[in-house]
């Protein structure tokens, strides 16, 4: 007989509780063309006939290229990296509760936490947590139990931080009584250190920001540190290649560093699945959500590796857990330690400067197009946001329909309170991005804008 894990009362009555009218409303921001959009398989057809009607309709994105990133990005991933992840040991291995029976896992999470530390220059890292949006809000949890000479529960959060993120750590945190504070965004792009009145826990820095704009991470630690508040430094962990590590910012560095692993070996698969990190400093170990994987000697003096801290509600009372929804996401995080370990250091700052390089590339001939220029000038990793002389959502469609993701609109998350970003695009070139490539982008971007103009006269 079929499993069916929910009745219909189930599912009516889950809907209610959630405001929902049906199950298509939940799925209500996906274009209708798209959910509509058969695939025009018939009813019977053989695997073989099945698997090539399926080849064919993926190979129409082939020619597709992307230039769009804002926490999700095109980069090479050698072959070998997902070979050896696909492996039964790891697909299919179980979470290494027992530690005699799970060293092979134990010991790549243990060399992916000192990867991350030496990124970082943190004290510690985690085994992870589900994405960076979570990681944040994750952060901002820990920050308030470590700081202990703080009388609020307020948390001071960057303009300039992603949007994604900021939602996310408040739905994580909303009903704990914590107020995350958003800072205004300077005219370059930018946070500066604010005249804020009051008792805050924490201030969290993004580094690059959502703009690509490098912040001045130094002066922001001090300034923190001076009003009694930890700092939490979200990253690109490729870009800590070829910047200054959080450890290292302004005169003892940020307290608590998270952020996205995508960049390291995970396809972009359509905006998803992805890994979170954090790290830390070793006298907030205790804070610090999710496991630990340590490295010990067994009684014949072999090393060995074990769960070492487990301070989350599967391990301990639930009253005492540090965070009740800390998943790990294993799988990715094995994928990004072999990625690592196959890349190295220096092939990390290798690709981390030929993605800085083709963005600058990028900017500057986009901008030799009429009505288009930099809306910041500051210095940048990997993203540009550009000033179009039209709405950039238009122009965003326009580009998609010639096979090339042009970049994400900003009027979504700033035009409400700044109408300028309506014509606002952040763009991004990864390693990936050929001059060639560059080329297409441009010439298609001048003749979608010369046909925009168009139109509106």
């Amino acid at each position: 007989m079929p499993f069916i894990p929910h009745t219909q009362n189930d599912v009516d009555s889950m809907l209610t509780a959630i405001g929902a009218n049906s199950i298509e409303t939940l799925f209500d921001e996906i274009p209708a063309a798209l959910r509509a959009a058969p695939l025009q398989i018939d009813d019977g057809v053989s695997e073989m006939a099945m698997l090539a009607r399926l080849s064919e309709l993926a190979s129409r994105d082939d020619d597709v290229v992307c230039f769009a990133g804002a926490g999700c990005y095109d980069h090479h991933i050698p072959s070998a990296v997902w070979d050896l992840t696909a492996r039964g040991e790891f697909l299919t291995a179980y979470t290494p509760y027992q530690a005699e029976a799970s060293q092979g896992t134990l010991q790549l999470i243990y060399e992916f936490q000192s990867m991350m530390t030496a990124l970082t220059g943190m004290d510690v890292s985690n085994a992870s947590v589900y994405d960076g949006a979570s990681a944040v809000g994750e952060a901002a949890l820990m920050a308030l139990r470590s700081n202990k000479a703080a009388k609020s529960r307020r948390v001071l959060v960057a303009g300039t931080v992603h949007p994604h993120y900021l939602e996310a750590a408040r739905n994580l945190v909303r009903n704990q009584g914590v107020q995350l504070e958003t800072l205004p965004i300077s005219e370059h792009g930018v946070t500066r250190a604010p005249d804020v009145a009051g008792d805050f826990a924490a201030l969290v820095i993004a580094q690059p920001n959502f703009f690509g704009q490098l912040e001045d991470v130094h002066a922001l630690t001090d300034w923190a540190h001076s009003q009694g508040a930890l700092v939490i430094a979200v990253v690109n962990p490729l870009s800590l290649s070829v910047l200054a590590p959080p450890g290292q910012w302004g005169e003892t560095g940020a307290d608590v560093v998270c952020g996205d692993g995508q960049p390291l070996g995970i396809p972009m698969a359509s905006g998803g699945p992805s890994f979170g990190f954090l790290c830390t400093r070793m006298k907030f170990v205790r804070q610090m959500p999710g496991r630990i994987i340590g490295r010990t000697v067994d009684t014949d003096g072999k090393t060995g590796f074990a769960l070492t801290l487990q301070a989350r509600e599967q391990h301990i009372r639930r009253g005492k857990a540090t965070s009740n929804i800390c998943t790990n996401q294993g799988l990715l995080v094995t994928a990004a330690t072999i990625h690592m370990s196959i890349v190295g250091a220096e092939g990390l700052a290798e690709v981390a400067r030929a993605c800085h390089g083709n963005t600058q590339r990028l900017a500057d001939r986009l901008c030799q197009i009429e009505g288009v220029s930099k809306r910041y000038s500051g210095p940048g990793f990997h993203e540009q946001v550009l000033q179009l002389p039209v709405v950039a959502s238009d122009v965003v469609e326009r580009l998609a329909r010639e096979r090339i993701l042009g970049g994400v609109s900003l009027a979504p998350y700033f035009a409400a309170t700044d109408s300028s970003f309506e014509n606002a695009l952040l763009v991004c070139a990864t390693e990936k991005r050929t001059a060639a490539e560059i080329e297409r982008f441009a010439v298609t971007l001048e003749r979608v804008l010369q046909e925009a103009a168009g139109e509106r006269t």
